[in-house]
Parts: structure tokens; sequence; C-alpha cells
């Protein structure tokens, strides 16, 4: 996942806990930038047909844009359960924001083989938590 797939993604989950269009305030507060950062990085999107933007409206993402999004969170889940499910690393949420821009698709498919991930990922991703939401019942049903 690169940077484009880093902002796709952050505005595809503001966009479902909003329920509506993410302002750029809330895409840099996402991904702790700044908002002339985020502003750059959405007009770049636009360019490439990805989202739509409307001043004072906010970004939306267009059909390719979901995808992508939609992909890229796929991805996210499958590094995240790899560290929990496999390697057992207690802060997988920090190290799979570190590594899912660095891991590309082929790695990402071959970890997935190792995960046997369900059918329902990507729309098993709890934003609220910002965390796959299988994880979190596998974490309830240990309580």
């Amino acid at each position: 996942m690169n940077t484009a797939d880093q902002y796709l993604q952050a505005i595809y989950l503001i966009q479902e806990l909003e329920d509506g269009p993410a302002s750029t305030g809330s895409i840099a507060d996402s991904l702790d930038v700044s908002p002339a950062s985020a502003n750059e990085m959405v007009g770049k999107l636009e360019d490439k047909g990805l989202v739509s933007h409307e001043k004072y409206k906010g970004v939306d993402l267009t059909d390719d844009g979901i995808k992508r999004a939609r992909d890229a969170i796929q991805n996210y889940c499958i590094i995240e359960r790899f560290l929990i499910e496999v390697l057992e690393v207690e802060n997988f949420r920090e190290e799979a924001e570190q590594l899912a821009p660095v891991i590309d698709e082929t790695v990402a498919d071959r970890l997935d083989t190792i995960i046997d991930r369900e059918p329902q990922c990507p729309d098993c991703f709890n934003a609220e938590e910002d965390v796959c939401g299988l994880l979190e019942l596998e974490a309830d049903a240990a309580d």
C-alpha cells in the first residue's frame, strides 16, 4: 500500500463513520498530516479519478476509489491478523500501520493463505476501533 492507498483507506473509513463526505481536516487528523498535505494529496487523487472534492462539502470516493480503498483495508486486515494470529505481536496495530505501506499485494496474498481470511473481509473492519472486527470478536470470545 502506498501513500495514495493510505489516503483512500482513511477517506473510506471517515465516510463510514460520518455517513457522508470526508472533510480534508478529518483526513489530515486521521493520517496525522498537515491540512495542506491532505489538500495536496486529495488534489492528486482527484486528478487520478479516485475522489471527487467539492470545496466546503468534502471528499467522496469514486467507484475506482472505493475499490482501491477496500483493497487497501483488506490488505491491512491481512497484515493485522497475521501479526496477531501467527506472530502473536502484542502491539499489532502499530506494526500493521508501519508495514501496510511497504507490503505489496503479492506479499499480502501470500500472508492471506496463512491466516485463512474470512470471506466478509473487508466488511468486517470496524472503522470506530480501527481494527479488523473479527479480531475484536475473537478477543471478546476469549473473555
